[in-house]
C-alpha cells in the first residue's frame, strides 16, 4: 500500500495539505483577487498604531461580506464600520419644549441656546410680577418651540437624514 503523494487534498471541510506521512499546519495558497469595481471609490485609510496585523490564519474569516459581493466594505480589514444615527424627530422635541421651553432645543444638541431660552424664560416669569415679563414669558416659550423644530431638521440635514 503506498501513501498519497503530497499536495492538496480536501480535509475537514476544506483543504489540507499531505506531505507525504502526515497532515500538516500549512494552508492552502490564496487565488489572487479578481479586480472588482467598488463603489464608492475607496482610498486607503490610514493605519493606526493598534491595527493588529492579519495573520495568514485569519485571512478565511477576515473578509465578510464575500469577496465579490456588491455590499462590500469600502472602510477595509481591520477598521470599524461607520456608526448608524438615529433620527431627530422634530415635532417630538417641539412637544419637548412645549413643556418646558429650551428642552428641546438641549435634546437636539444645542445645549447653550437651550439653557439660554430656559434662562429667559425662567427670568421672565420672575418679571411677571411687574406685568412687563408677560412678554417674554410667551415670546421665550414660542421661541423655544420654533428653535427645537428647526434644530431637530438642522441636525437631521447635517447627518443626511430627510426629515
Amino acid at each position: 500500500m503506498s501513501a498519497a503523494p503530497p499536495g492538496w487534498y480536501p480535509y475537514g471541510g476544506g483543504q489540507g495539505y499531505w506531505d507525504g506521512s502526515r497532515w500538516t499546519q500549512a494552508l492552502p495558497p490564496t487565488p489572487a483577487p479578481s479586480p472588482t469595481p467598488s463603489y464608492p471609490p475607496t482610498s486607503p485609510l490610514p493605519t493606526s498604531p493598534y491595527d493588529a496585523p492579519v495573520t495568514p490564519a485569519a485571512a478565511p474569516y477576515a473578509a465578510y461580506p464575500p469577496p465579490g459581493s456588491p455590499y462590500g466594505s469600502p472602510y477595509g480589514q481591520g477598521h470599524p464600520a461607520p456608526y448608524a444615527v438615529a433620527p431627530k424627530t422634530p415635532a417630538l422635541m417641539l412637544l419637548a419644549s412645549f413643556f418646558l421651553p429650551g428642552l428641546g432645543s438641549m435634546l437636539n444638541g444645542d445645549t447653550r441656546r437651550g439653557v439660554l431660552i430656559l434662562v429667559s424664560y425662567l427670568l421672565s416669569c420672575v418679571l411677571t410680577l411687574v406685568v412687563i415679563g408677560i412678554v417674554g414669558v410667551f415670546g421665550f416659550w414660542v421661541w423655544g418651540m420654533v428653535d427645537a423644530y428647526q434644530g431637530a431638521q438642522r441636525w437631521n440635514a447635517r447627518h443626511g437624514i430627510l426629515s
